[in-house]
């Protein structure tokens, strides 16, 4: 009992650590590193963490189990989302529309094949397989791991300084837990958050989360 006991009380600590605390000392620290640079020594910490601790094995990042009518309801998300974003841009910040495609295409096709690979995996693996599989002491309720996920997500984004950032993700949060949760695929959750940053970059809400973005 006390063993279990002292168990959650450790993770509990490491968890505020990891996804408050980094985070955190980042944003009292603007100059001290760049947010995207932080990501491969957390994976690397990460996966010492999932090896050592659980029966994690490499080819769950590539796992790809995913029913016709999943994808079929997912591109109807996407689309509706692409809609609604643009939408937004449109009507309510006209200026920036298309802002980095239209100041800077090259730096906007370099992201598009950057950010799904690097960014993208690497934060679903973080905040989606390492989260459900380490916690799953904490967090045995199917909505608990959602909420977790959704809120840790949002707050590491309040390193780009704006509470959008934190908004958006806590809603697209909600939606990955919930894909990853059904799926168990971390590999289309990826696909999925690429796609999304993808259309946030070229829509023209990019800003929103890059400190400096080429506009």
């Amino acid at each position: 009992m006390r063993g279990a006991l002292k168990d959650r009380i450790y993770l509990a600590i490491e968890f505020v650590l990891l996804f408050f605390g980094i985070p955190t000392w980042i944003y009292l620290d603007q100059d001290f590193i760049h947010p995207i640079i932080i990501i491969l020594p957390v994976l690397v910490f990460i996966f010492f963490l999932l090896r050592r601790s659980s029966d994690f094995q490499w080819k769950e990042l590539i796992r790809w189990q995913v029913s016709r009518r999943i994808l079929f309801g997912n591109a109807i998300i996407i689309l509706l989302a692409a809609l609604l974003m643009l939408g937004y841009v449109y009507f309510f910040d006209r200026e920036n529309l298309f802002n980095l495609p239209r100041a800077n295409i090259w730096t906007y096709l370099g992201l598009s094949l950057f950010y799904p690979v690097v960014s993208a995996f690497g934060q679903e693996i973080i905040y989606r397989t390492f989260l459900s599989r380490r916690y799953s002491m904490m967090l045995p309720k199917g909505w608990q791991f959602v909420l977790a996920s959704a809120l840790t997500f949002s707050f590491m984004h309040i390193v780009y300084y704006d509470p959008v950032s934190m908004i958006l993700t806590f809603i697209g949060g909600l939606y990955f837990a919930r894909v990853y949760q059904q799926t168990r695929s971390v590999l289309f959750t990826s696909v999925l958050h690429g796609i999304f940053g993808i259309m946030i970059f070229g829509v023209g809400l990019g800003q929103y989360f890059w400190l400096d973005i080429p506009i």
